[in-house]
């Protein structure tokens, strides 16, 4: 195990304050059924799975016996009363025995994580069988007209999010990485996710429950919602990219890492 983290008041342990950020935020980011689906399908027959950087419970499977770890108590407090609660740890120092989970999951964590290698070798050390990470691959972020109307949204994840190959040297053994196609309608609202629904990203509170525009400096975010209203107000939104309204589903950077002993 690694050394303590520096974690903030409320416990959250990467680069965001999710004390901050959290609040209101099982409002925006409920889990789509459809990448829920994907996620139950590559545990296979596990029993026990534990979930990393856990949150509010989004996709834990109700079938399944899940052991939830998540450092933010603003994030602990919005778990529904049907989940299990969560612990008080973070996954570089998880307070389980050797291979003490038949599998593993983390849901849109990886890139929060103080220490990627010490905690990816931590959820490797508890877990017997598969690991499954839903992310986002930096290298497909500009798939996403954010890169155009908010290119430093798109630079902040770039930064944050762990390469395909940090994953994959990080996990061992046999890794896959697959696309995880967007629903046009997805309920899970992080920024991909409104790629035919640019309106719903000049709601500060959408825009809040997705960490990277956290980042910016509040003149920064205004530049950038104010540009996406004129652009959508004008019609210059749609003449470039008005065909996505329609798209039923779109391939961006989502992905699922699915690792196998």
């Amino acid at each position: 195990m690694t050394g303590d983290q520096t974690r903030t008041r409320d416990g959250s342990a990467g680069d965001a304050d999710y004390g901050v950020l959290g609040t209101g935020y099982d409002s925006y980011r409920r889990p789509d059924p459809r990448i829920a689906q994907t996620i139950r399908t590559a545990l296979g027959d596990a029993r026990t799975v534990l979930n990393v950087g856990a949150g509010a419970g989004n996709y834990e499977p109700a079938d399944l016996e899940v052991t939830a770890v998540e450092p933010s108590a603003t994030m602990r407090s919005q778990r529904p009363s049907h989940l299990s609660r969560a612990v008080d740890a973070v996954a570089e120092q998880l307070p389980f025995a050797d291979d003490a989970f038949d599998a593993a999951m983390t849901t849109f964590s990886v890139h929060q994580w103080g220490d990627l290698e010490a905690g990816l070798a931590e959820v490797r050390r508890v877990t017997r069988g598969a690991v499954v990470v839903l992310t986002c691959d930096p290298d497909l972020l500009d798939r996403s007209w954010l890169a155009e109307y908010a290119p430093g949204v798109i630079e902040t994840e770039r930064r944050r999010y762990p390469s395909m190959d940090r994953l994959r040297d990080g996990l061992g053994g046999k890794v896959s990485v697959h696309p995880v196609p967007i629903p046009w309608d997805c309920t899970d609202g992080f920024n991909e996710a409104y790629y035919g629904r640019p309106e719903a990203l000049l709601d500060r509170s959408a825009r809040a429950a997705c960490s990277a525009w956290s980042f910016l400096s509040p003149a920064q975010d205004e530049e950038y919602t104010e540009a996406l209203r004129a652009a959508i107000a004008s019609g210059a939104w749609d003449h470039r990219h008005g065909a996505l309204r329609t798209q039923t589903s779109f391939e961006g950077s989502l992905v699922l890492v699915h690792a196998l002993p």
